[in-house]
């Protein structure tokens, strides 16, 4: 599967949106960069859909803008004026040529879904390869308000528990995208997130 980080330009504050070219375009999350569905459109010209891990505005900021430039359809956990189908954990959405679980996962945001293949794991802010709070093995903030880390701890273990054996790739919302032993990152994660730390220390 061919995966393209759309937003990898972006100047300003972003989430990782996954363009997966393949038997279904799909991007996953549309981000906040201006101009995404130019790069979008550079990789091609048609896009079946967009599937959101949560509706944090850094993911979704322009959502619209992409939703209109390609009529795709807009698959999200939670209500959205312009939701075409509803996600609930245990159904199974195509994205490129894998056909992922759609896994619960809340604790960053109450309406966070994973989504987990074969060979790959779009794991949004649940689980991050390396955001400048930690390297091999992060997980997403949850200091704000409507946030639990219990949840999010939770999370990660559901998150352990559905993921198959074998899978190398992890697509995550910040950082960067690791190829390799993606269960070992996530054990890393849960390690680090059940030491109930603070993620940002106050400096």
């Amino acid at each position: 599967m061919d995966v393209h980080n759309v937003t990898a330009d972006a100047e300003s504050f972003t989430c990782n949106a996954y363009l997966a070219l393949g038997e279904r375009p799909v991007l996953v999350d549309a981000g906040a960069m201006d101009g995404v569905v130019d790069v979008v459109r550079e990789h091609t010209d048609d896009l079946d859909a967009v599937v959101l891990t949560h509706q944090h505005g850094d993911h979704v900021a322009q959502l619209d803008a992409v939703l209109d430039a390609f009529d795709a359809d807009l698959y999200a956990y939670d209500d959205h004026t312009r939701r075409t189908h509803e996600l609930d954990d245990g159904d199974t959405v195509t994205i490129g040529d894998e056909d992922c679980e759609v896994v619960y996962t809340p604790g960053h945001a109450d309406d966070h879904v994973s989504f987990v293949g074969d060979a790959s794991l779009f794991s949004g802010d649940v689980v991050v390869h390396d955001d400048g709070a930690f390297d091999y093995g992060s997980f997403g903030r949850t200091d704000m308000a409507g946030q639990s880390r219990e949840r999010l701890i939770e999370s990660i273990r559901t998150l352990l528990d559905r993921m198959p054996e074998g899978v190398e790739h992890m697509y995550s919302g910040h950082g960067s995208v690791f190829h390799g032993d993606v269960r070992d990152v996530v054990e890393t994660a849960l390690e680090r997130a059940e030491k109930r730390d603070p993620k940002y220390p106050e400096e």
